[in-house]
């Protein structure tokens, strides 16, 4: 399941109880994806925040309902049914820090940061546009790992946090701020997982961070990390840059919303055709690259915002729109493409100042490519220079593939046509449907 993961955040305090998420998996799976994502769901500190974790094997009560099982029991189940259906599970790690309430507080002080007062340090993240700007989680207790003896006792309570989940049938993780965790640590702990149960993937959160934090991670043994395709214009060069500055280190996780962002539909322009956005976003992110995720919720344009303290059942929306069957199709594409299950190279075909942008993907090895001609103006339809040919800056233009598509291709004097928010997608190579 490693190839080409396409992951359904499942927010578990939007869903409510365990036995609730279960409900879910049958119309995830007809979406195609092969993950499912949960958030958190261990016992909680005072503050309430599903990241401040007070406990690494106990069930937030939220969650247990009341079910009089034991939390190992309604967790496997859980991970059983979704592998009846051909969905991987993956859970958050995280390991940068704890709740500040959290017992190891107490009981293990030596495994945290102090400050020069002796108290324990919340961790913080830094604005890497603005050094000067920090944002700091005051609920949350920083742990140390840097290299002393004390590291060891921390490597393994970890190590066996990671055994205890693989053990109830966990295929994947996502790792919490996984660049203020030293790569060698997290070499160890890939490692134990893959002693238990080789192909566990490791997907590393790198969001907002430095360069250099996200390279030495390189060599830590992560599948994948997830990337910034969310913030792009369609017309800069960072994300590209981007793109080619990591994937050498792990192929790239996209997607169009998260619970750590506003919901799309609150920041598209007055007059925006929301469905018309929501589509291209998606499309977007499963063309970008390897891996897709998106947020419950999404697929029927929800506004309020996946907050990892107050969001409730209640907060579930009546849908503005269902694109549950276009989700679908984009996954299938997704699927059976190998340009787009693969960080080859990845290159602009147009000019920054081109009405409609035109990138290709390639495969690794082999031939397979795949075109995106992308007119992301929500006003004005774009034309893309192809030629009799036709190709794109001297790339052939292989067969449309578009799922679904809203008409036919509009050729004029060697000009291909976009409408306002349409994204085409072209590939060659195109295998059969892989899981």
């Amino acid at each position: 399941m490693k190839n080409g993961p396409r992951i359904y955040n499942l927010f578990p305090a939007l869903i409510g109880p365990i036995d609730r998420w279960s409900e879910h998996l049958f119309r995830i799976a007809a979406m195609r994806f092969n993950w499912v994502y949960v958030n958190p769901f261990h016992l909680l500190g005072c503050s309430g925040s599903l990241y401040a974790i007070k406990d690494y094997y106990r069930l937030n009560p939220f969650f247990r309902g009341s079910s009089r099982d034991s939390d190992d029991e309604l967790l496997r189940r859980f991970v059983d049914a979704a592998h009846a259906v051909g969905i991987g599970v993956m859970m958050d790690l995280v390991i940068n820090h704890t709740a500040k309430d959290a017992a190891l507080v107490t009981d293990r002080p030596q495994w945290y940061v102090h400050d020069h007062d002796g108290a324990v340090s919340s961790p913080f993240a830094v604005d890497p546009a603005d050094a000067s700007k920090r944002t700091v989680w005051h609920d949350l207790a920083e742990l140390d790992w840097s290299e002393r003896p004390e590291r060891e006792a921390l490597v393994t309570f970890f190590s066996d946090v990671v055994t205890h989940y693989v053990n109830l049938g966990f295929d994947g993780f996502r790792c919490d701020a996984a660049y203020k965790v030293p790569g060698t640590v997290w070499k160890r702990l890939i490692g134990r997982a893959d002693a238990i149960r080789p192909n566990v993937l490791f997907a590393a959160e790198t969001l907002g961070c430095r360069p250099d934090e996200v390279y030495q991670l390189n060599g830590a043994g992560f599948d994948f990390l997830f990337n910034s395709a969310k913030w792009w214009d369609f017309r800069s060069d960072w994300l590209l840059d981007q793109y080619e500055q990591f994937r050498h280190i792990a192929p790239s996780i996209a997607f169009p919303e998260s619970h750590d962002t506003p919901r799309l539909i609150s920041e598209l322009a007055a007059g925006e055709d929301p469905e018309a956005a929501y589509r291209l976003r998606y499309l977007f992110s499963a063309f970008f690259s390897s891996g897709v995720m998106m947020p419950v919720g999404y697929e029927f344009g929800f506004s309020r915002p996946l907050n990892v303290v107050t969001t409730r059942p209640d907060d579930w929306e009546t849908p503005r729109f269902d694109l549950s069957g276009f989700v679908s199709e984009v996954n299938a594409m997704k699927s059976r493409i190998p340009a787009l299950n693969d960080e080859g190279l990845e290159r602009r075909l147009t000019t920054g100042h081109a009405s409609a942008l035109a990138l290709v993907r390639y495969a690794s090895r082999g031939r397979n490519y795949a075109i995106a001609l992308i007119n992301p103006d929500r006003n004005a339809p774009a034309e893309v220079e192809v030629g009799a040919t036709p190709t794109v800056g001297n790339v052939r233009l292989p067969a449309d593939v578009t799922p679904g598509a809203d008409g036919a291709l509009q050729y004029s004097n060697g000009k291909l046509r976009l409408r306002p928010l349409e994204l085409r997608v072209f590939a060659v190579a195109a295998d059969r449907d892989r899981a």
